[in-house]
């Protein structure tokens, strides 16, 4: 059975000093989950690291939330053509050996 770690986002948001409002556009982009648990809103421990690049590339960047969205959109696509390219070299080296 696999257990979710989460974090409330009032607490996240208390440490990282930023609004709560920002995680709410976040996931009204749909580039955070957000599970609510006892009418209190959390987060997965497993999105922090993507959730404080995201708040870098807002706060010291001033990148907009549409920019982020965009270059996150990007970097999925490059990480899905990378597996592929790591898999076709699997493949490549595979058959290069008979």
């Amino acid at each position: 059975m696999e257990t979710t770690q989460l974090i409330s986002i009032s607490q996240f948001c208390t440490h990282y000093n930023v609004p709560v409002s920002f995680i709410n556009t976040l996931h009204e982009y749909e580039l955070v989950e957000i599970t609510i648990t006892d009418h209190k809103n959390f987060i997965k421990t497993n999105q922090l690291n993507d959730v404080e690049k995201m708040m870098r590339l807002h706060y010291d960047l001033d990148i907009n939330i549409e920019g982020i969205d965009a270059i996150y959109n990007l970097l999925k696509q490059v990480e899905t053509l990378q597996s592929e390219i790591t898999a076709l070299r699997n493949k490549l080296d595979f058959y290069e050996k008979l």
